[in-house]
């Protein structure tokens, strides 16, 4: 179980004792429970290195290795309405950014949630339009008072939360039209959002997250995560900019490995799905700049 009753973290820099520890940045979180409690909310997670699982090749650069993890089933659809839970511990979750909860159901039903900021052992929550507005509490948009800071938010109705789920994000629902409620995302993007789909109340907890500095490579690997080589420091079988005798500018634009020109590989299409819902673009200060 939890070693304190509060949860607030503890940003601590290690002292210099080796390279790798002079910059090392991290957060003491002494309110996370030592270990998993209910076994039957863990899978494990098979590791397939950034390659597709047809025919191997890498679709996603940069992974591999890593510390084994089990993954956690969280449940992002919160449709238990109306039966209160209560928070037995907060975790740490090594698959996301965010701490997850623990939480216990009056009929017995153990479940993980996403862990909202200021939420502690021994609170309840619950899900439904006659839940209270409180942190952890998931509420359909049409039951939430404007001006409510939310997260966890459902795009189409019964498939669980998609968006604003990362350490310390948060939204706020700003109005409401008839059938759509208007959030603002914190990228500033105004999106409109069928008022019968869910979110939860409060800010993601973990909020210090940005603060961590991993102070040595080999971090880095223990995460999964594999170094990012410059393509000119490629040989020409491995990289469009590779080869040459010396150093070499490339000799053409910036592309990717596959030859893809460097911007366009982000670039949307005319066939922009989440077009018809922006009422607003996060781009819109940028237009304005230039």
């Amino acid at each position: 179980m939890s070693n304190s009753s509060t949860n607030t973290p503890i940003i601590k820099r290690t002292k210099p004792t080796s390279p790798g520890r002079r910059h090392c940045v991290y957060i003491k979180n002494n309110h996370l429970a030592d270990a998993p409690i209910r076994k039957e909310l863990l899978e494990p997670k098979i590791r397939i290195s950034g390659r597709s699982k047809s025919d191997g090749k890498i679709t996603v650069r940069h992974r591999g290795g890593g510390h084994k993890k089990h993954y956690r089933l969280v449940d992002f659809k919160r449709n238990r309405t109306g039966i209160p839970a209560k928070v037995v511990q907060i975790e740490y979750d090594p698959n996301r950014t965010a701490h997850i909860a623990l939480i216990c159901y009056a009929d017995g039903l153990w479940s993980y949630i996403l862990a909202p900021k200021s939420l502690e052992v021994g609170q309840e929550v619950m899900s439904g339009e006659q839940a209270p507005i409180k942190p952890g509490n998931c509420l359909p948009l049409y039951a939430i008072p404007a001006g409510t800071t939310i997260h966890a938010l459902e795009i189409k109705k019964g498939k669980g939360a998609q968006m604003v789920r990362t350490a310390g994000a948060s939204a706020m629902l700003v109005g409401k039209e008839q059938r759509y409620v208007i959030v603002r995302l914190r990228s500033g993007e105004m999106r409109k959002v069928l008022n019968d789909c869910c979110a939860t109340i409060g800010v993601v907890s973990n909020e210090s997250h940005t603060h961590i500095k991993l102070g040595k490579a080999g971090k880095s690997r223990w995460k999964g995560i594999r170094p990012t080589v410059r393509g000119v420091a490629m040989n020409p079988v491995d990289h469009p900019h590779g080869g040459g005798e010396g150093r070499t500018s490339g000799g053409r634009c910036p592309v990717s490995p596959t030859g893809v020109k460097d911007g366009k590989r982000t670039v949307r299409g005319g066939s922009n799905l989440s077009k018809p819902w922006v009422v607003r673009s996060r781009h819109l200060k940028k237009t304005r700049r230039g």
